[in-house]
């Protein structure tokens, strides 16, 4: 061919694109590099305000900030314990409203007016819960990681039995629950203790419970 046709490439031409291309790359890269460099915005924040342990609170605190790393980290309950974060093993067992929940678990936010009760507001060492002083009494526990949450959840099956609360293991739902052995094992399935202090802590709750009947 004597003439150079538009779709046939040369050499000038190469180089040319190239350059192109790398000015239009770097340009590219320049600007993503300065976007990353752009702060985030803050995540959104509330007030909330419980009462914990028979004390108004008022916390300005990140919308996704559970219960449990609200008594831990902003109010520095650390009797509280995380395990699993995942609601499965009881460690994390608080008193809100006179029912236990996971507080792992549950927002803050959800909390807004609410009564929190923790282990250190059950009793003091001077001055123990009669569940702190049977879990003493009978070993109810050996490393003791567990027990805050064993503790909160114990004193809330006594309630719930008192109360007629039923269970998966009455064989009549309408009659009143009794503190039975297989009653607060049933009721305590969620708690976990893996140093296996089950036997211990049932023997302690059976102490309290009659000392109400």
């Amino acid at each position: 061919m004597t003439g150079t046709s538009e779709w046939e490439l040369s050499r000038r031409g190469v180089l040319v694109g190239g350059a192109s291309s790398a000015a239009l790359g770097g340009g590219m890269l320049a600007d993503s590099e300065a976007q990353a460099t752009v702060r985030p915005s803050a995540p959104p924040s509330a007030t909330v305000r419980m009462t914990v342990n028979g004390h108004e609170r008022e916390l300005v605190l990140d919308t996704r900030t559970t219960l449990l790393d609200t008594l831990r980290e902003h109010l520095q309950l650390t009797g509280t314990k995380k395990g699993c974060d995942h609601g499965q093993c009881g460690a994390c067992t608080v008193i809100v409203n006179g029912e236990r929940i996971n507080s792992c678990l549950s927002l803050a936010v959800q909390h807004e007016g609410d009564k929190v009760t923790t282990i250190e507001g059950l009793g003091t060492p001077e001055h123990l819960h009669p569940m702190q002083a049977a879990f003493v009494e009978h070993d109810g526990y050996q490393c003791g990681y567990c027990t805050p949450g064993q503790i909160c959840s114990a004193v809330s099956v006594l309630d719930e039995i008192r109360r007629g609360v039923p269970s998966h293991v009455q064989a009549d739902i309408v009659a009143s629950p009794q503190a039975t052995n297989l009653e607060l094992r049933e009721r305590m399935s969620g708690n976990i203790c893996r140093c296996g202090a089950y036997s211990n802590i049932l023997e302690a709750m059976e102490q309290v419970a009659g000392s109400h009947a």
